[in-house]
């Protein structure tokens, strides 16, 4: 592919993230279709999109974007507080900071009994969706809630993925650009800090 249609691919694919709340994955396949290109078009990588992203953030949502992030990084804290017992970790545009209104929140539970979670969401009297994704380590129960985020005046997706107590060994690795993909309550609040590095 060259340059220029990589590009283009890759600000369609950016746009759709932010302005459409699309994963990466899905952004950039409907990028290809949007830009009428072939099916088997190779895709950029998620280290490219992010950046891209990032981009976009900074051209069309500089003026709102960092407080719709700062309002799913409180939501993401209190629902991390609520099951603190489970190690969670969160990733994603959260994590690294690229989040808009429009983004889910995404944590990841780690559990030898994976109905442990659902019990304490029931004891909460939390309502929720079970599904199978895919997990840390292979095929994981994902628990989805609707909670209302008070920053942004609205429901917010929150997806608790139940992993295996063993999957905690590899989620903190370094990803391919030498970063932690994932953090604690803690550390997102480190990151939350007025003076914390983006």
């Amino acid at each position: 592919m060259n340059g220029l249609l990589e590009t283009e691919l890759l600000q369609t694919a950016a746009r759709l993230v932010v302005e459409e709340g699309l994963e990466y994955g899905a952004a950039k396949h409907r990028a290809v279709k949007q830009l009428k290109l072939p099916a088997r078009t190779a895709l950029p990588d998620n280290e490219s999109l992010e950046a891209a992203v990032r981009e976009y953030i900074a051209l069309f949502c500089a003026d709102t974007q960092p407080a719709e992030l700062a309002a799913l990084r409180d939501l993401a804290l209190v629902w991390m507080d609520r099951l603190q017992e489970f190690q969670p970790l969160i990733g994603g545009a959260i994590w690294h900071g690229t989040a808009t209104r429009l983004s889910d929140i995404y944590l990841q539970l780690f559990s030898d009994d994976p109905k442990a979670v659902e019990i304490v969401l029931l004891n909460q009297g939390v309502d929720y969706e079970a599904t199978r994704v895919s997990g840390l380590q292979g095929a994981t129960d994902a628990l989805s809630i609707h909670a209302w985020c008070e920053g942004l005046g609205e429901d917010v997706g929150v997806h608790l993925l139940v992993n295996d107590t063993l999957a905690q060994r590899g989620a903190l690795q370094p990803d391919s650009q030498g970063r932690r993909p994932r953090g604690n309550a803690a550390q997102l609040r480190e990151r939350m800090q007025p003076d914390a590095a983006s």
